[in-house]
């Protein structure tokens, strides 16, 4: 029997009216004066916080199994809530009196929306519809400005989504012609007895779709241009939220739809990560321009996550382990780009030189995000990592273990060079301005990173469990 339960999906539900009730109001509202479409969007994520929190620790699947509602949706879901909280802290400055400021919040509202339900996805075509909400507003984001780079970044974006979102949904035809079934629940008993080679051409079609919305090679290449060319903020929501939600459904996938296949899909998707890696701390070495830097940095920290998906079924510690480093680095990530944001005229690392001098805070801030990205405790992203690796390991890909290792030595390079002149007591060459709103939300997302180290413990047990499948 179907269970349509609408308090299950309540986050979701008020992300949704969100957009509506938004998108209706902007119409009305004077165009320099949209502030309330802000506040509703702000009060949407609190709401779903909270009613996330109240559900905490409750498992069910809804709508015939094709949405699973356990311990990896709610982390999920309270992750996309807060990173989108924070997003709008960084978007504020930017966007506030624009004449298209709530179309804004709308895309970001519904991109999120898919984010969650990517999360949750128990069935692979909730899965691709999924991937098209989470993917749809994210090219609007892209061109938002409609300048000339903007545009630019927004089409190649576009082209790269669409093809290998072509691709997924041929991957998961694939998966359900073999396997008699879209529901990872049967592909998990009926894939171990279907041909491999049309098991493994599926597996790969849909994690081409899950690669690009993460970042990962070869699925790499939109993250540099567009997190260059379009605005700052939305480059942040760009790197961060969509993250969130294809880990995760990649995590759900090969536990749930393919553990007994004969694909070793292990051994792939730990390739990729060494790849991606090795490669995202390669390119951002000699990067001038600071966004493009944190670009490649964001791909080399998914290397870092694919480590934790590939010890899934393999280690007690994967799932726990790669939700604590989502977290951590959702925070330390939208804090770095935070302190880009609130510094709109700094776009070279040179620019930054003296900064310690002009805005102490801001350097603080910068300094502890960087170095928490590298993994220096007490930060959140140190714990995240050890338990990745510790994860990785157990899972016996000892040998995945020691590149990380390596390329996290490598990546403190790049981080120092930043760091480097913005913390030299040498006179800058001009007092930055600073935007207040991003000022403030650099200095909260800084925070939320620290506490995250020593809480780290705890939020592994809030994270303990594992998904279910019906």
């Amino acid at each position: 029997m179907m269970n349509e339960d609408p308090s299950a999906l309540l986050p979701e539900i008020f992300l949704a009216v969100a957009a509506v009730v938004a998108l209706l109001l902007g119409s009305y509202l004077p165009r320099h004066r949209q502030g309330p479409v802000r506040l509703i969007t702000a009060l949407a994520c609190l709401a779903g916080l909270i009613a996330t929190v109240v559900a905490w620790g409750q498992e069910e699947t809804v709508f015939s199994g094709s949405y699973a509602i356990d311990v990896a949706t709610n982390a999920g879901r309270v992750m996309v809530l807060v990173a989108v909280l924070i997003a709008v802290g960084i978007s504020t400055g930017e966007f506030r009196a624009v004449r298209r400021e709530s179309e804004l919040y709308v895309l970001m509202l519904l991109a999120a929306l898919g984010t969650v339900l990517l999360t949750g996805a128990n069935d692979l075509m909730l899965l691709v519809a999924a991937f098209l909400l989470a993917s749809i507003p994210l090219y609007a984001l892209a061109g938002f400005a409609k300048d000339d780079t903007g545009t630019e970044a927004s089409l190649k974006f576009y082209l790269l989504g669409a093809l290998l979102g072509i691709v997924m949904l041929a991957g998961a035809t694939v998966l359900f012609g073999v396997g008699g079934t879209s529901g990872y629940a049967g592909l998990g008993e009926s894939l171990g007895a279907a041909p491999a080679a049309a098991v493994a051409a599926g597996f790969v079609g849909v994690l081409a779709g899950l690669l690009f919305k993460i970042g990962a090679v070869p699925a790499h290449f939109w993250v540099p241009d567009v997190t260059e060319g379009t605005k700052p903020p939305v480059a942040a929501f760009l790197t961060t939220v969509p993250k969130i939600g294809a880990v995760i459904a990649t995590y759900r996938l090969v536990s749930s739809a393919l553990p007994t296949s004969p694909v070793d899909w292990a051994l792939l998707l730990a390739i990729v990560a060494a790849v991606t890696m090795t490669l995202g701390n390669l390119a951002a070495f000699f990067q001038q321009n600071v966004r493009r830097l944190l670009a490649y940095s964001t791909i080399s920290q998914v290397g870092y996550l694919l480590m934790a998906v590939t010890a899934a079924l393999r280690s007690d510690l994967a799932l726990p382990s790669l939700l604590l480093y989502v977290a951590a680095y959702a925070v330390t990530n939208l804090g770095a780009f935070a302190v880009v944001c609130a510094l709109p005229k700094a776009s070279v690392i040179e620019d930054y030189r003296g900064l310690i001098r002009r805005r102490p805070w801001l350097a603080v801030s910068l300094v502890v995000c960087l170095l928490g990205l590298v993994g220096t405790p007490p930060t959140g992203v140190f714990a995240g990592k050890l338990t990745v690796f510790t994860a990785a390991y157990d899972g016996g890909f000892a040998w995945l273990v020691v590149v990380a290792a390596i390329n996290t030595v490598a990546s403190l390079f790049y981080y120092l060079r930043w760091i480097a002149p913005a913390v030299r007591s040498a006179d800058s060459p001009r007092v930055p301005d600073v935007e207040r709103w991003s000022a403030g939300t650099a200095y909260t997302a800084t925070a939320a990173s620290v506490v995250l180290g020593p809480l780290a413990g705890p939020l592994l047990a809030a994270f303990g469990g594992s998904l279910i499948l019906m």
